[in-house]
């Protein structure tokens, strides 16, 4: 007889998944390349195949993650999430009208289907005319309901490969191109990645949060961190 055992929250588990719209199908999200790429939203530096997930932080959808915890490695979920347990419903109130004017004062040329901020609300220019502005800060997805397929791959059980999947997550590389080695007696971590990432974007603070977040989650392992970039002749 097999034993059963679900996920726990803190779990670090590997999933593959796809995220659709319910209503037409529309592909939102996906760890599947190939898939990406037959249905237009492949991004060439997302880093594809399984993909790390922490039980209950979030990071696909709380609702998602809070069906994971029922099932075990080797698992294919599938969870239906009507608009109140994904972006909301539409609201008429967050379609608002500004003046033109007040953008050309500004010095901002605008087009509709542009994405503008206002007070720190985002929103879709829908139409302007007559010297207003109407923007609709609904979120694209509002009042739709998404379907989420995820198969639980493999739960991560030591210190060094939950570090090594953490740190692909945030500095968007390869696992297999991520070197993670720990001394464990002065709780020194080593992270070393290839020098041609160097220059990608945003790389120095990626390096911050995912040091902020293994101080957080490895305490009691790590009391500091070494990154280093190895170049070496092709």
């Amino acid at each position: 007889m097999v034993s059963y055992m679900a996920l726990s929250k803190g779990d670090f588990v590997l999933v593959e998944y796809n995220v659709r719209v319910k209503d037409t199908n529309t592909l939102l999200d996906t760890t599947d390349a190939e898939l990406a790429k037959k249905e237009n939203i492949y991004e060439a530096d997302r880093v594809y195949g399984p993909t790390l997930l922490i039980i209950g932080r979030g990071w696909l959808n709380e609702n998602v993650e809070e069906e994971l915890l029922k099932h075990d490695v080797g698992s294919e979920v599938e969870v239906e999430l009507p608009p109140e347990k994904a972006f909301g419903e539409r609201s008429p109130d967050k379609i608002k009208t500004f003046s033109l004017r007040e953008f050309q004062k500004r010095g901002y040329s605008i087009n509709v289907g542009d994405v503008v901020e206002i007070g720190g609300a985002r929103g879709v220019v829908k139409s302007i005319s007559g010297g207003r502005v109407t923007i609709d800060f609904n979120h694209p997805l509002a009042g739709k309901t998404l379907l989420y397929k995820v198969k639980i791959v493999r739960k991560l059980e030591n210190t060094i490969e939950k570090i090594k999947a953490l740190s692909s997550r945030y500095l968007k590389i390869p696992s297999e191109e991520i070197e993670v080695s720990l001394n464990e007696a002065e709780k020194k971590l080593f992270v070393t990645i290839p020098g041609k990432y160097l220059s990608k974007k945003d790389i120095s603070y990626s390096k911050i949060a995912l040091a902020a977040d293994i101080m957080e989650l490895f305490k009691d392992a790590v009391s500091s961190i070494v990154f280093q970039e190895v170049v070496s002749r092709s």
